[in-house]
């Protein structure tokens, strides 16, 4: 006969069953850690000159300035954070209650205690020699033109007061949350795309709506911000649910229901995108076709490092190529040979030599992986511009000088697409985009893209299963050479003039971090990604709606990598797939540990062990 154990007693794996716990108590020790970096955060911000610089941009007249919010947001969200749960299947978390409020309070008043620290440096020490940034303009900022001690006071008022927003907001209902979050965002949003929203609204003769909004020297009035917070905030409780309907309802669409459900998103996010350039001025048309080369330029490097995994720090070497190829074949001014071939036509061969390119570089590094691979086309990319720029084939490409004179890219006799006229750069820009994002969505089905998948899993695997690597990885270069071709081909036309100061490493950079904080795999997360950074931040050269960050881009761009590293590593609209890879030991874990509280609560987990006699 044998004898059954009873079950074992876990708190943890009883936590689904127990009562909710009372509200945690006070963690001082992460509590002082919190306040400390955001502090620590602040005093570099202030000293990288970020408040003196942005103070001029007003966000809310005459409340708040871009300066001061920069400053602002670090107190409150270490006001924030400081209460999280991290969420274990089957552990009970905690009930939210005034300790968050309070820990709030106290982290913000040790972040704010390190501006009131640096006001009192700034008023009795002079180190600009090593800190060229501490300077009285600063001083002047942070005590708002009054005397050091006023600073002492209200930056610990002001962090405190941050610090337990950030408290009172951990106490709210998930809809209420929801609500708070959105009318801030929505303020800031309006307050950031006011060029934008101005632009736009002249096309529509809807100029008295953007005068009641805007102030005249800029930024949301404060009435005007009472009440975009208010419809905001009513739209996020009543279209909250009705979203979360169609969002459903479209998930549990099949076969021909759901391609049609598709096709109808897609004709009409590209409707918008046609008719939208109609009623905007040059400056937002300048925008849009910046934003759409860096999309085409994504898209490319997507295909290599967000389906392949290979990560190609020199890509830049194929905009480079594709730029340089359509200058030499379309102007007169190139330096030893000038077919001035019509742009559809140079394009062919650009295609071509770009695709030759991108197996020239591949093939030597291929069998390379990882850190290894990054280095080596790090150093493939900075050698492409160097060529361009040297001596010995300055009788080619121009050398430092460049190729000028470029003509605009001539369609089919009908246009001729050049930088005067910005709103057919972006629809020439926005046909290859809609170009390549046809190519990347067939190929990510095919099965292509489904051995660089297997290849970005695990390549050793993938060899093992039989899937050729190499010409699979080589694959992968020239089709992200291809795409990338395209985007420098439009750049020569639409600038009319080529330098090898345009093709720094920098750019590959830039666009790696557009894939990144996107995601990595996914389309739309690209296209969302180069909306967000270039379109607010701008390129390496080309300015954004936020001009003031122009000094600051690489610090931004910096610390966005950092914490989508840490705390999103999927990025911001994830691919499913991408996103199982990344997380598959936490989901094991918890489908593990959800079996084994099934499994003591008798709903079907692994048997009890028993005891042979």
């Amino acid at each position: 006969m044998t004898a059954t154990l009873p079950p074992t007693s876990s708190p943890q794996l009883e936590a689904p069953l127990a009562a909710p716990r009372p509200a945690l108590a006070h963690d001082w020790r992460r509590i002082a850690r919190m306040g400390s970096i955001a502090a620590f955060a602040q005093v570099f911000i202030a000293l990288s000159n970020m408040p003196v610089a942005l103070d001029g941009r007003t966000m809310v007249k005459p409340v708040l300035s871009l300066g001061y919010l920069v400053l602002l947001i670090l107190p409150f969200a270490a006001g924030y954070r400081q209460g999280h749960q991290t969420k274990l299947e089957g552990v009970t978390q905690h009930a939210a209650g005034p300790n968050e409020v309070v820990g709030g309070l106290a982290c913000g008043m040790i972040a704010g205690g390190g501006l009131s620290l640096l006001a009192v440096l700034l008023a009795n020490f002079d180190l600009r020699d090593p800190l060229v940034n501490w300077s009285p303009i600063l001083l002047d900022t942070l005590t708002f033109g009054n005397a050091p001690w006023f600073a002492v006071v209200i930056w610990l008022a002001i962090g405190a007061g941050a610090g337990a927003s950030g408290g009172v907001l951990r106490l709210l209902g998930p809809r209420s949350r929801r609500a708070t979050v959105t009318m801030v965002l929505a303020v800031i949003g309006a307050a950031v795309l006011e060029s934008l929203m101005v632009d736009l609204a002249d096309g529509l003769r809807l100029e008295a709506l953007t005068d009641r909004l805007y102030a005249k020297r800029g930024g949301v009035t404060w009435p005007g911000a009472l009440v975009l917070a208010a419809v905001s905030g009513g739209l996020a409780v009543v279209g909250r649910g009705r979203f979360r309907t169609a969002r459903a309802r479209l998930a549990n669409l099949e076969g021909a229901k759901r391609s049609r459900a598709n096709a109808g998103l897609i004709l009409a996010a590209a409707a918008v995108l046609i008719v939208l350039p109609l009623f905007a001025g040059k400056l937002t048309n300048e925008l849009l076709a910046n934003v759409g080369l860096f999309v085409l330029l994504a898209l490319g490097l997507n295909v290599v490092v967000g389906l392949a995994g290979i990560l190609d720090l020199g890509y830049v070497a194929f905009f480079a190529v594709g730029s340089y190829s359509a200058a030499v074949l379309t102007a007169a001014t190139s330096p030893k040979i000038s077919p001035e071939m019509p742009w559809l036509v140079a394009l062919i061969v650009v295609v071509v030599i770009t695709g030759l390119v991108g197996l020239f570089i591949g093939a030597p590094v291929i069998r390379m992986r990882g850190d290894y691979l990054a280095i080596v086309t790090l150093g493939f990319g900075e050698i492409i511009r160097l060529l361009f720029q040297s001596d010995w084939l300055s009788g080619w490409f121009g050398g430092a000088q460049g190729i000028t004179l470029i003509p605009g890219a001539n369609i089919f006799g009908l246009t001729e697409v050049s930088g005067t006229d910005p709103r057919r750069v972006f629809y020439l820009v926005l046909a290859f985009c809609a170009l390549a994002i046809y190519v990347s969505w067939r190929l990510e089905r095919s099965r292509l893209g489904r051995a660089w998948m297997a290849v970005r899993e695990d390549e050793t695997v993938a060899e093992a299963m039989g899937i050729n690597t190499v010409n699979v990885k080589l694959l992968a270069f020239v089709v992200g050479a291809i795409l990338g071709s395209f985007s420098g081909a439009i750049f020569a036309a639409k600038v009319g003039s080529v330098f090898p100061s345009s093709f720094l490493i920098l750019v590959s950079i830039v666009i790696l971090v557009v894939v990144i904080f996107g995601g990595m795999g996914n389309i739309v997360g690209v296209i969302a990604g180069s909306a967000v950074l270039i379109g607010v931040l701008g390129g390496p050269k080309q300015p954004g709606l936020l001009a003031e960050f122009s000094e600051f881009k690489l610090l931004i761009y910096g610390a966005l990598l950092v914490w989508m590293m840490l705390a999103r590593p999927e990025g911001l609209i994830p691919s499913v797939r991408r996103t199982r890879e990344l997380h598959q030991v936490e989901m094991a874990q918890d489908a593990w540990l959800r079996g084994q509280v099934d499994g003591e609560d008798g709903g079907g987990g692994d048997p009890q062990p028993t005891v042979q006699p």
